[in-house]
């Protein structure tokens, strides 16, 4: 072989590689992501006329298939999540974390709190701990955590736990937008605090993103008069306020 040969050989093989890399690049690149948008609509079906709130649903998505793995991103969680309880309320009341998040649970009250989950999700109670103290807790698995107050009736949120980054919490026109969806198969789910539990399950259903199909639509939800009341960690009821002390004018 000449010289002349050698050169152009080296040079075509040089190429090949290149056309490789480029290939291997454009694969790895070239998955479409998608923004998402839809609308909740929440229809009354309870006594009160008044129609329900659309503001605060929480929609997300979980891959299915050939759907690219949602664990590798989770850039649009809190990196310090908390819940502080502050003028005998939680804030957020709602909190959307990837599972294996440390909540952070500060207490800015001049008063103990004694915050606990007995029923879905997380289950956990933090006892009676005093004014500027934290304690934390591990949400390892994905679920839906209803937390109160063991001491105040009317302190409630709800931590939920996802195992995928693509969700939207809805704002107070019921809009919600999911940016940077990869295109393939999920399945979506709904949570929303004026349904009931079975009424979003039954919402479960598969879908297919893809550039073509941008929107989720309107989701409908059939809202209800749910109470507002709940039984202490012990399953009893609240002890009702002590009177307020009377006050008695100057002679």
């Amino acid at each position: 072989m000449t010289e002349a040969s050698l050169y152009f050989r080296a040079r075509a093989l040089k190429c090949g590689a290149w056309i490789w890399v480029i290939i291997l690049c454009s694969g790895m690149v070239g998955v479409n992501e998608v923004t998402l948008t839809g609308r909740i609509e929440l229809q009354n079906r309870g006594k009160s006329d008044k129609a329900p709130e659309a503001t605060s649903t929480v929609v997300w998505l979980t891959p299915v298939g050939d759907a690219p793995d949602s664990l590798t991103t989770t850039g649009r969680f809190l990196q310090h999540p908390r819940l502080v309880q502050k003028n005998k309320s939680f804030d957020p009341h709602i909190l959307v974390v990837p599972v294996g998040s440390v909540v952070e649970f500060p207490n800015r009250d001049p008063f103990f709190h004694n915050v606990f989950s007995l029923f879905e999700g997380k289950r956990f109670d933090l006892g009676l701990y005093e004014a500027g103290s934290t304690r934390n807790v591990h949400f390892d698995k994905p679920g839906i955590s209803y937390i109160f107050c063991n001491i105040h009736p009317e302190m409630s949120a709800v931590v939920i736990a996802l195992d995928t980054p693509y969700y939207a919490v809805s704002n107070g026109h019921g809009e919600l937008v999911i940016p940077g969806v990869p295109a393939g198969r999920y399945l979506l789910r709904v949570w929303s605090e004026a349904s009931l539990p079975e009424n979003l399950r039954g919402m479960a259903r598969e879908i297919t993103v893809s550039e073509s199909t941008p929107s989720l639509g309107i989701i409908r939800l059939t809202g209800t008069d749910l109470p507002h009341t709940h039984k202490n960690k012990y399953g009893q009821d609240y002890e009702p306020p002590a009177p307020a002390s009377p006050v008695y004018e100057r002679p």
